[in-house]
């Protein structure tokens, strides 16, 4: 059985500058990449602007800085964003730096229907696992279910949420427990849509998940063949839905982080190639491949670009990508599949026995499982029961490390302070004043919050003002 086309190949960019992240995306398209991917620094991620106290030593570190339409715009600057999909990992934030999208996709006169791709959207796992989160659980819901609704009105080709469970097994819980608490936490989405009364058709043709990539091979496989199982099951018993292509698990992959080793760097390019494979094997649409240096730090061009190869390879010379289940029928892979499927639905019975995701992430019952298996494995490995190529065996002293490591020049942070503070220093604080003022009516209200941020974005209005208004109505989250 042919698929009849390949996956989307990706590389997640953004560090430094918008100007520097925007040449690495055209110099990765030129080498055959099929999607672009931006990462977002850490002041961005929790809504602070570049030139906020706060982001001091932070400012492109791990992303792209974002805090204005112009910034957008130059991230952006010769992308065909009618041609060309666009992931944007970013969660307690989304909906501002999808209003930035959407702003720009206006100012260039492209139609918000012919817009292609995937806002990370995810919050609850920032509860859970990652830690940048800025309001509440409850007002964050309520923003990732404006998303829904403003998207099914007026970017049908957009999949407004992609459900995580790859940095929650990055921090520590089994490949069940990262199937089981995503699919959970997608459970939640659509109930909560329910709830408002939001289109669960559309939303559940356009949900797509985000998994992890590690190194046991068939259990990997199995794992995303599991998922698949169990969301069908899922939308057709939980929710009704009996239409076929709203039962498609539709997931990006990326191999993962936490499995690369600092010693012995260039390992790290046979973990990648096997955990790649097993993404294709297991039907993965969409991949990254991480590069063999990002346990020592950000990926060199040279790096990324190898991690790209490794894609291409599996793609257009191993043959695996022509076939959809190529392993379907295999004793082991069956086995394990029905394994992990049985085991992943007992802990998504907890979960619902406690209330949901929601109430199990107030109740700190996932953070507590993924807490306790990263302590487990961390002990298995410094008492040597799991081997680790290099670390705990087979180690060799090859002396002074020589991997060139991509570093971020810190004048790039001082000029990007004095350019917000320009930028800002050019607009009208009236109406910049007024649109804060409409942003903050709506959310103290019923109304969908995206038109005014997304005329927030054309007046001027920066991510952290967006975010401060936000705040005053909706607080901070404090664990």
């Amino acid at each position: 059985m042919y698929r009849g086309r390949l996956w989307t190949l990706r590389q997640y960019s953004g560090f430094g500058t918008a100007r520097e992240t925007n040449r690495r995306f055209r110099y990765l398209l030129e080498q055959g990449q099929t999607g672009i991917s931006v990462a977002f620094d850490l002041p961005t991620q929790i809504g602070y602007d570049s030139d906020h106290p706060l982001a001091l030593g932070e400012v492109g570190k791990v992303g792209v800085p974002v805090s204005c339409l112009d910034d957008m715009d130059t991230l952006l600057d010769g992308i065909p964003l009618d041609k060309v999909s666009v992931s944007m990992t970013i969660n307690s934030t989304a909906a501002i730096l999808l209003a930035f999208l959407v702003a720009l996709a206006r100012k260039r006169r492209v139609s918000l229907a012919e817009l292609r791709g995937t806002l990370q959207n995810d919050i609850l796992k920032e509860f859970i696992a990652r830690r940048t989160y800025r309001f509440p659980i409850r007002p964050s819901l309520r923003l990732v279910t404006d998303v829904f609704e403003y998207c099914s009105r007026e970017m049908p080709r957009w999949n407004p949420i992609s459900v995580s469970g790859y940095h929650m097994r990055e921090a520590g819980c089994t490949a069940v427990e990262e199937v089981a608490l995503t699919l959970a936490n997608a459970i939640a989405y659509m109930e909560e849509s329910r709830r408002k009364g939001g289109d669960l058709d559309y939303l559940s043709r356009r949900i797509s998940f985000f998994w992890a990539a590690h190194n046991n091979f068939f259990e990997e496989i199995a794992k995303f063949r599991a998922a698949r199982r169990l969301w069908a099951s899922i939308v057709r018993d939980r929710f009704g839905i009996d239409d076929p292509q709203c039962a498609r698990l539709r997931f990006h992959t990326q191999t993962g982080g936490s499995t690369l080793t600092f010693q012995a760097p260039e390992n790290n390019a046979v973990r990648v190639t096997i955990q790649a494979l097993a993404a294709v094997l297991g039907g993965t649409q969409s991949l990254h491949t991480n590069g063999t240096d990002e346990a020592l730090g950000l990926p060199t061009r040279t790096s990324a670009r190898t991690a790209l190869r490794t894609q291409q390879i599996i793609a257009y010379e191993s043959g695996v990508a022509d076939v959809a289940d190529p392993l379907g029928g295999c004793p082991l892979v069956e086995e394990l599949t029905d394994s992990l499927e049985a085991e992943a639905r007992k802990l998504i019975d907890e979960i619902d026995r406690r209330g949901g995701a929601v109430a199990a992430t107030e109740q700190g019952f996932p953070q507590e499982l993924i807490e306790e298996e990263a302590y487990r494995h961390q002990r298995r490995v410094e008492a040597g029961d799991l081997t680790v190529v290099g670390v705990n065996r087979f180690r060799e002293d090859l002396g002074e490390a020589t991997t060139r490591v991509e570093k971020i020049d810190p004048r790039l942070e001082t000029e990007r302070r004095r350019d917000i503070e320009a930028y800002k220093a050019t607009r009208d604080p009236a109406t910049t004043g007024t649109l804060r003022k409409r942003l903050g009516n709506a959310a103290r209200g019923s109304d969908n919050v995206m038109e005014s941020l997304v005329a927030c974005a054309e007046g001027g209005v920066t991510l952290g003002e967006m975010v401060e208004t936000l705040t005053e109505v909706f607080g901070e989250h404090r664990e």
